[in-house]
């Protein structure tokens, strides 16, 4: 994984660090909307109900809410060109070493390289757009919010970070499993498509729909796996839930706290939920982006150093 983190930051290092600005902007205000509908829930339970009051942080609430999205879309947007910037630089790369192949007369089938060239190269394009951004806003939401619901309610605070726990544990024991089917599902494609850049295609038609059939089955086992872990991640954020509506309601019910923070603390499991499914999936991505890197690699043949510096 470090290695393909390197060579993503060696490409790109000036535009991933305004990337990580912006996510830490982003993740510093994703527990300020929970604050204001606090004190909006509390302002209308309590005993002086002012409407210029209401409408003030209803205000101030929106303000956030907008600079939040603003500052997501221009995030957006520079991974987004990113990305494509990082696709069409594999792809440069990857033609260069196809021109040289001809020169040298080394042996590599077409098919391997039409397959890098047209999908390998963009999954790990456009993976490389958000490398370093995308786990930098999620894990900072889950910091921001975690530790929001913790500084009003301990108890809340310690339910929210009990589901993040477990389910990092899930996904760990299950993408082992995911990786290796990911890495041949890779060589299977690789297989079939140069058998379909053969001359003969009649004759490797048998051996083709073979190879068909591999991938669907790697496919299917990469479902049961990916599915079982999505089900127990989901039966923990059901379990958050209800816990945080249980224990928030008898610490209302003792006057241990208030109504807002129970309804905020609630309002925050759900903004916990998106970052953590995110990871979840972006760690998925990254194994799966680190063997195809690998693979990749392997088509640069013993001196990929020398296409490094095609278009730096």
């Amino acid at each position: 994984m470090f290695r393909l983190y390197k060579a993503i930051w060696r490409a790109s290092s000036a535009r991933q660090i305004i990337l990580i600005i912006l996510s830490i902007a982003v993740a510093a205000l994703a527990a300020v909307p929970l604050e204001f509908q606090r004190d909006i829930i509390n302002h209308l339970t309590s005993d002086d109900v002012s409407v210029d009051r209401m409408i003030l942080l209803g205000a101030g609430m929106m303000v956030v809410i907008l600079l939040s999205l603003g500052l997501k879309w221009l995030l957006g947007y520079r991974a987004g060109t990113l990305g494509e910037d990082m696709i069409r630089l594999i792809r440069q790369r990857l033609l260069v070493r196809s021109a040289d192949l001809d020169e040298t007369g080394e042996t590599m089938r077409k098919g391997t390289m039409t397959t890098a060239i047209s999908a390998e190269a963009e999954e790990l394009g456009k993976f490389a757009g958000g490398a370093f951004s995308d786990p930098v806003v999620q894990i900072g939401t889950l910091i921001s919010v975690i530790g929001y619901i913790s500084s009003t309610q301990p108890g809340l605070g310690l339910i929210a970070f009990s589901m993040v726990a477990p389910q990092i544990i899930i996904v760990l024991v299950s993408q082992r499993k995911v990786n290796v089917f990911v890495a041949e599902r890779v060589r299977i494609l690789r297989r079939a498509t140069d058998s379909l850049t053969a001359e003969k295609i009649d004759a490797a038609a048998h051996e083709i729909e073979a190879e068909f059939d591999k991938i669907y089955e790697t496919r299917r086992k990469m479902f049961i796996w990916k599915l079982s872990a999505k089900f127990l991640l989901s039966v923990i954020n059901g379990a958050g839930t209800v816990g945080v509506l249980m224990l928030g309601g008898w610490l209302v019910l003792q006057g241990r706290t208030d109504v807002g923070t129970v309804v905020a603390a609630t309002s925050g499991l759900s903004r916990i939920q998106g970052p953590t499914a995110f990871l979840i999936a972006y760690y998925r991505q990254v194994s799966a982006n680190r063997i195809k890197f690998e693979l990749m690699l392997e088509l640069f043949g013993p001196n990929p150093e020398k296409y490094r510096r095609v278009k730096d």
